[in-house]
């Protein structure tokens, strides 16, 4: 009932876990039976290991968080050796999240993981909390294209996007994507954001600028999905304040494949498990099916997603 392709990969579900927030999902393990959700996303692994910023990195805002990490991990070494297998023996899909300064790095760390027999790539071309700012890939349509596309000659796997908010126009750097020949495009990234203590004068967070996730960032996320389905033909993992099977539907009704849970997932690491417990029942009681909802956004008239899409579990969804 829930099984879900993406790309060559077949999922028992749509729900995954989103990068960076769930550790390899070995730290998780203990909370749920993980081999139940239907992939596990890796933190980013850079080529050698990374200190990240400055501390204070983290702070909580009225609707969800700030983070300004800094892709700190061990290296690709350490993964290989330590975590990777503990990911593997989780019993699920492993998707790992590979993020470089350069393209170079990029093709290294696609070749490496292909060879160490993970199921995808998602290629972190969008993480606002490292080159002092700058997104790098992600905000040229031409650099998303060539990093992709390096990635691909290399990679035996799927690879997947990982596109950043933060620009003018996100169907253009999603159509750069599919030309460089992305199996699937990820969204939403976060949104960079500030917290400030006005009585010191100062940014809370130590690098001044981060990360901002959770709720407040949903509609957004729902808006640039949608946005992505109309313009691509590859399918879309939507990310951002997914906390429920409701927020499931929507994306799904906005166009997007599969899902992944992020920041909610810090306050309750079930969630996830919870949320494919609750699915069946939700689509039963709206007499619809997966099928039905997926996209059904874009084939509707246009007075449809007022009616029918703004809450899949409220009446039928008709696609």
């Amino acid at each position: 009932m829930l099984t879900t392709s993406l790309a060559s990969l077949r999922l028992r579900n749509p729900v995954m876990s989103a990068s960076g927030t769930f550790g390899s999902g070995w730290e998780g393990r203990t909370f749920a039976d993980l081999s139940r959700v239907g992939a596990l996303v890796s933190k980013t692994v850079t080529l050698r290991p990374r200190h990240g910023n400055p501390p204070p990195r983290i702070f909580e805002t009225p609707a969800g968080m700030l983070n300004s990490i800094g892709l700190e991990n061990k290296g690709v070494d350490w993964f290989l050796a330590d975590t990777l297998p503990k990911m593997k023996s989780l019993g699920t899909t492993v998707i790992v999240n590979i993020g470089g300064e350069a393209i170079d790095e990029f093709v290294v760390l696609a070749e490496r993981f292909s060879r160490a027999g993970v199921d995808a790539l998602e290629v972190n071309l969008s993480c606002p909390n490292v080159q002092e700012g700058r997104l790098l890939f992600s905000t040229e349509p031409r650099l998303t294209e060539q990093a992709v596309a390096a990635v691909k000659r290399v990679a035996t796997v799927p690879v997947f996007a990982k596109l950043s908010p933060n620009v003018t126009d996100i169907t253009a750097i999603a159509r750069a994507a599919e030309q460089g020949g992305a199996d699937g495009i990820t969204a939403i990234n976060t949104l960079i954001g500030m917290a400030i203590d006005w009585r010191r004068r100062r940014p809370v967070l130590g690098r001044g600028i981060g990360g901002l996730s959770g709720p407040a960032i949903k509609p957004v996320a729902l808006r640039m999905v949608w946005e992505i389905a109309r313009v691509v033909k590859i399918p879309v993992l939507g990310v951002g304040g997914i906390r429920s099977a409701e927020d499931v539907l929507e994306f799904l009704c906005a166009g997007a494949t599969a899902v992944q849970v992020g920041t909610a997932g810090f306050a309750d690491p079930a969630l996830m498990v919870r949320i494919v417990d609750e699915l069946p029942s939700l689509l039963a009681a709206a007499n619809v099916t997966l099928a039905d909802v997926r996209g059904a956004l874009h084939a509707a008239p246009a007075a449809a997603p007022a009616e029918g899409c703004a809450r899949a579990g409220h009446e039928r969804v008709r696609g």
